[in-house]
C-alpha cells in the first residue's frame, strides 16, 4: 500500500475492560468506533488470552507494552492503531512496565507522545517510571525538526481528588486518597501537562454501592489544549461487562493513511459463471 495524499484527524477512544473478552470483542467488532470515526483505541486491562494475544481484527496493529513478551500475564495497557496508518508515521516508544504503552505520531505539525497508562491502586511506582522517563528522554519528546512537540497522558489513575471529582463525594476523599493523589497531580505538572477532561464528569461506575466516581483522565501539553476539539465520555457506550466509561479524545492533527488494497472474497465467487467466462 502506498501512502495518499488523504488525512485523518487523530480520534482516540481509551476504555478499561476489565480483562473481558466479551467487552472487547463487542468493542472491536461493532460498528462504535467506525461511527465516530475513531483511528486509535487505547486499552487499560485488556483482554490476554492462553497464546498471550489480545483480542484485534485485521483493520487494527496492535502495540503490546515493551514488557509483554516477557510477563504478559501482567500487561495492563495496550494501543491499537488503524492499519490504515502510514508506517512512516508512527513509532513504539519502549517503557520498562507492562502498564504503560506509548507510541509517537509524526506529521507536518511535528509530533505527538501519546502514553496509555494504567496506574495501580495500590502504590505510585508507575508514575515515579513516568516522572523518570521525561526526565530522562526529554529530548526524544520534546526535540522536532519542525512544527511542535505534545505530549499526551491518558488512562486509568486510580485517584480521587475534589479536583476531578463531584466535591460531594466527600467519602472518597480520605486522607490517603489524597496523598496519593497529589503524587498524580505533582507527577502532571513536573510533565508539564493540563487535565483535558472537565473535572466532576465521572468515567467510573462501583459495581456494589453503584456510585459514579472519576478514575479515568486525560492530560495534554499546556501548549496544546487548543489543539482539544472534543474530549467527553459516552455514557451510552460503555458496553458489555466493564464499570468504565468510554472516553473520546478528538484532536486537530492529521495523520497520513494509506490507501487500503481490495480484499477478494472468493467464497462469494459465482464458479458456474466464472467457469463460463473462462471457457470464453
Amino acid at each position: 500500500m502506498e501512502p495518499t495524499n488523504k488525512e485523518q484527524y487523530i480520534n482516540i477512544w481509551q476504555q478499561n475492560v476489565n480483562k473481558s473478552p466479551t467487552c472487547q470483542h463487542d468493542l472491536i467488532s461493532s460498528s462504535k468506533l467506525l461511527e465516530v470515526k475513531i483511528n486509535i483505541v487505547m486499552l487499560q486491562e485488556p483482554a490476554i488470552n492462553y497464546f498471550n494475544k489480545t483480542i484485534v481484527s485485521r483493520d487494527w496493529i496492535v502495540l503490546y507494552p515493551t514488557t509483554h513478551t516477557e510477563n504478559p500475564a501482567k500487561t495492563r495497557s495496550i494501543i491499537l492503531l488503524r492499519a490504515a496508518f502510514c508506517t512512516d508515521n508512527w513509532l513504539q516508544i519502549d517503557f520498562p512496565s507492562g502498564d504503560v504503552t506509548v507510541v509517537q505520531l509524526t506529521g507536518t505539525w511535528g509530533k505527538l507522545t501519546i502514553f496509555n497508562i494504567y496506574n495501580d491502586c495500590e502504590h505510585n511506582r508507575t508514575l515515579t517510571a513516568l516522572s523518570r522517563f521525561q526526565h530522562e528522554h526529554m529530548n526524544r519528546l520534546e526535540r522536532v525538526p519542525q512544527g511542535s512537540a505534545h505530549t499526551l497522558w491518558l488512562g486509568d489513575f486510580n485517584r480521587h481528588h475534589p479536583h476531578w471529582d463531584k466535591p460531594d463525594n466527600t467519602q472518597l476523599f480520605t486522607k490517603a486518597a489524597l496523598k496519593a493523589a497529589e503524587a498524580l497531580i505533582k507527577a502532571m505538572a513536573e510533565a508539564g501537562l493540563e487535565m483535558v477532561l472537565p473535572g466532576s464528569v465521572p468515567t467510573h461506575i462501583h459495581n456494589v454501592t453503584k456510585k459514579w466516581s472519576r478514575l479515568d483522565q486525560v492530560y495534554i501539553s499546556d501548549h496544546s489544549t487548543d489543539l482539544v476539539n472534543m474530549c467527553d465520555t459516552l455514557t451510552e457506550q460503555r458496553g458489555i461487562s466493564t464499570d468504565h466509561l468510554p472516553i473520546i479524545t478528538k484532536l486537530d492533527l492529521a495523520t497520513p493513511i494509506m490507501e487500503e488494497s481490495a480484499m477478494h472474497n472468493f467464497r462469494e465467487v459465482d464458479w458456474e459463471q466464472f467457469s463460463k467466462r473462462l471457457e470464453r
